[in-house]
C-alpha cells in the first residue's frame, strides 16, 4: 500500500461561525484507492498558502510511502531543511497529514484509530462547550451587551447548556488578548470575570464545572491576581494564564493557586509538552491534533502526561477532522478528563461530513467504524469555499493598559 494523491479544501465556516472562520482539509489516496482525511490548524498564514504546504509536504516526504510508516514520515518532515524543532507551521501541515495516514490505516485494518493505539478505555467521553452567543454571528458588537461582555446573559446560556446535558462550560470575560501580552488585567477584567464565575455558578449550582479561559494573557503577578478573584467558585481550570513561551513562569502561577491549569493549544509536539511537564505548569494538556504532530505526537504526550499525573483535554476550535481525531485519543487514553466539543456537533458546522458525531446528553460517544468514522462532504464544501482575508484568529494589535 503506498500513498498515492492528495486533495485540498480551504473551506468557509458558514454563520454562526463556531470554530473559526475556516478549515483547512486535506484528502490522501493510497494507489489501491483507499481514502483517508485529516485536518491543518494552522493560523499564522493563510490558508491558502497552508493548503500548498500541505501538498509541497506530501510530494517531498509523504507520496510513494506505506502510510503505515508513519515515524519515518513524520522524522523526515520534522527534519526537512536541517530543522529538527518545533515549528507551529510545519506541524500544522504534517498533522494533517498525519491524520489522514492514520484514517487510511483504520480502514485498512477495518477498525477504529483508537484500537490501533491500545484499544479503548472509555465507553464514552465527556464533553464541554464554549458560551457562544445564543443566536447570530460568533463575532458579535463587542460594545453591545453579549455572552462575552455580560456575566446575566453568560449565565442565561450556561443554564440552557446544562439543561441539553452538559456538566462544563467555558468562557474568557477577561478583556481583549494583544500582541503584546502578558499584561496586569485591568480592574474591569479582574471585576468582570469575577462577575462571571459568580453569576454562572450561581445559575448552574454543582451541575457544571466553570472552565475559565485568558489566551495567555497575563504577566505573572497579574495571572495570580486573576486566580486569587476566581477561587471561591473553584473552577475546574484556570486556562493559560501567561503566554505559552516560559514554562517555568507559568509553573509559578501553578504553584500560587488551587485551581488547576490547563495550557497547550498553542504547543507543538512531545517537547514543548515536555518541558511544561518537567516545570510543573499544567496539570492539564490541551492539545490541538490539528496542530501538536497529529495522533501518534499526542498519544505520546498522553502518556508522558501519565507519568507526571496530569490529564488531557483535546482543545478545538477547529473544524470536525480535528474534533473526530479529538474523539479516537480520548478513547484510547486512560487519563482523558474531558473533550472540547462544538455545541452539540449539531450545527453548520457538522455539513461538511456526511458522518455525524455522535453526543448524547454531555457525553461523545466513539464510533465503531473504521479510521477516523468521518467522511467529506463533497458538495458542501464545494458551496462553502473561503473567499475571505482574515486569518483564523486574529489578535488586538494594541497594548492593553490600566
Amino acid at each position: 500500500m503506498k500513498l498515492d494523491k492528495i486533495e485540498t479544501f480551504v473551506v468557509g465556516n458558514p454563520p454562526p461561525r463556531h470554530g473559526g472562520r475556516y478549515f483547512i482539509f486535506v484528502r490522501l489516496t493510497t494507489v489501491c484507492g483507499i481514502t483517508g482525511v485529516g485536518e491543518i490548524y494552522n493560523a499564522t498564514f493563510g490558508p491558502n498558502l497552508c493548503a500548498a504546504m500541505a501538498v509541497d509536504v506530501f510530494v517531498r516526504q509523504f507520496e510513494g510511502n506505506d502510510p503505515h510508516h508513519i515515524e519515518m514520515m513524520w522524522r523526515k518532515t520534522y527534519g526537512a531543511g536541517f530543522t529538527m524543532r518545533p515549528d507551529v507551521t510545519v506541524m500544522g501541515v504534517l498533522s494533517g497529514l498525519e491524520m489522514a495516514c492514520w484514517d487510511i490505516i483504520g480502514k485498512a485494518a477495518d477498525q477504529p484509530v483508537y484500537q490501533l493505539l491500545g484499544g479503548k478505555v472509555h465507553e464514552r467521553l465527556r464533553s464541554y462547550t464554549y458560551l457562544y452567543p445564543p443566536a447570530g454571528d460568533v463575532y458579535p458588537n463587542p460594545d453591545a451587551p453579549n455572552v462575552y461582555n455580560n456575566a446575566e446573559l453568560a449565565a442565561e446560556v450556561a443554564a440552557k447548556a446544562v439543561e441539553q446535558g452538559f456538566t462544563a462550560v467555558k468562557f474568557d470575560p477577561a478583556g481583549p488578548y494583544s500582541i503584546y501580552d502578558g499584561h496586569q488585567p485591568r480592574l474591569i477584567d479582574l471585576d468582570l470575570s469575577e462577575q462571571f464565575c459568580k453569576r454562572i455558578r450561581e445559575a448552574v449550582g454543582s451541575r457544571a464545572d466553570l472552565l475559565f479561559g485568558t489566551h495567555g494573557q497575563f504577566t505573572v503577578s497579574g495571572a495570580k491576581r486573576m486566580a486569587r478573584r476566581l477561587e471561591a467558585y473553584d473552577p475546574l481550570w484556570f486556562e493559560e494564564p501567561l503566554p505559552p513561551e516560559n514554562p517555568a513562569d507559568m509553573a509559578e502561577v501553578a504553584r500560587f493557586t488551587s485551581i488547576p491549569i490547563a495550557a497547550g493549544e498553542r504547543l507543538t509536539t512531545k517537547h514543548e509538552f515536555a518541558r511544561m511537564l518537567e516545570a510543573g505548569a499544567a496539570s492539564i494538556l490541551q492539545m490541538n491534533l490539528g496542530r501538536v504532530g497529529g495522533i501518534l505526537e499526542a498519544k505520546k504526550i498522553a502518556s508522558m502526561a501519565e507519568t507526571r499525573s496530569a490529564q488531557i483535554a483535546p482543545h478545538l476550535y477547529c473544524g470536525p477532522i480535528v474534533a473526530a481525531a479529538n474523539i479516537q485519543i480520548g478513547t484510547c487514553s486512560p487519563n482523558f478528563l474531558i473533550l472540547e466539543s462544538i455545541g452539540r456537533f449539531d450545527g453548520p458546522f457538522m455539513n461538511f461530513l456526511t458522518t455525524p458525531i455522535s453526543w448524547e446528553d454531555g457525553y461523545v460517544i466513539p464510533p465503531n467504524t473504521p479510521g477516523l468514522g468521518i467522511e467529506l462532504n463533497d458538495a458542501a464544501i464545494a458551496a462553502n469555499p473561503y473567499t475571505g482575508t482574515e486569518l483564523h484568529l486574529n489578535m488586538v494589535t494594541e497594548s492593553v493598559v490600566q
